[in-house]
């Protein structure tokens, strides 16, 4: 069975219907604040390098990948950040590269990625 992992923005659209939804807006900071990865999104892998480092993303990763091996584990997850530009994106990649490595099927839909970043005032 192919795991399908979904990013997507919860200021673009509601939360898709998956097995498992993590809201990565409160717990982890916004990376789009460091201006060398400002208009870069979270499928490169600077970005990718400034979410691992950020505090309890490396655990939050852990987690997904345990959950998404259970023996009757999970068809869909989805992470949703604010624009669903940076951390929802890295952490899908992040998972989907250490799950693939771990012999898993992963489909990766990154629904907003390629949209403008949200700028609020």
């Amino acid at each position: 069975m192919t795991l399908q992992l979904i990013s997507f923005g919860f200021l673009h659209d509601v939360p898709p219907t998956a097995h498992r939804v993590e809201d990565l807006r409160d717990r982890y900071r916004d990376p789009a604040a460091a201006r060398p990865i400002l208009d870069l999104d979270g499928r490169d892998g600077r970005v990718q390098a400034v979410v691992l480092a950020t505090p309890g993303v490396a655990e939050l990763v852990d987690n997904l990948t345990a959950y998404a091996l259970l023996p009757i584990g999970p068809a869909t997850i989805a992470l949703g950040c604010a624009g669903g530009r940076h951390r929802a994106p890295a952490v899908a990649e992040i998972l989907a590269a250490r799950l693939r490595d771990l012999g898993r099927l992963v489909d990766v839909d990154h629904r907003h990625v390629h949209l403008p970043r949200v700028l609020t005032t």
